[in-house]
C-alpha cells in the first residue's frame, strides 16, 4: 500500500473528518457523501469517498462469499477492518491514499478525482 504525501493547504478539517469516517464507516458514510451536494465535489474527499466505497462494497461481497468458511471470513473481515483504520487515518493526515488496482479502476470510471 503505498501513498501519495501531498498535503494541500485548502483541505480543511471537516474533509479530513469526512474522509476518515468514509473509511471507517463504509460504505453508509460514503453513500451519505454521494448525497449531500457541498460535499459531494469536494476535491479532497472525492478523491476518498468512492474509493472507500468500491472497498466497503468489495470488502463486504468476499466476507459474505468466505462466511461459509467461519474462519476464513472472520480473518478478511479483521484484515479489512484494519486497513480501513490505517488508511482512515492516512485521509485525516490530509493524505491521498492509493488502495492498489481499485484507485485506477475508480479513477478511471470517473468517479473519483
Amino acid at each position: 500500500m503505498t501513498e501519495e504525501r501531498i498535503i494541500d493547504p485548502n483541505i480543511t478539517s471537516d474533509d479530513k473528518l469526512w474522509a476518515l469516517l468514509s473509511y471507517i464507516f463504509t460504505p453508509i458514510i460514503p453513500i451519505v457523501l454521494l448525497l449531500i451536494e457541498d460535499k459531494k465535489n469536494r476535491p479532497f474527499l472525492k478523491a476518498h469517498y468512492p474509493q472507500a466505497l468500491a472497498f466497503g462494497v468489495v470488502a463486504w461481497v468476499v466476507s459474505a462469499v468466505l462466511s461459509p468458511a467461519f474462519f476464513l471470513g472472520c480473518v478478511i473481515w479483521a484484515a479489512t477492518f484494519i486497513f480501513q483504520i490505517i488508511w482512515g487515518i492516512k485521509a485525516y493526515n490530509g493524505e491521498y491514499v492509493i488502495i492498489p488496482i481499485l484507485t485506477d479502476f475508480v479513477k478511471k470510471q470517473g468517479w473519483a478525482n
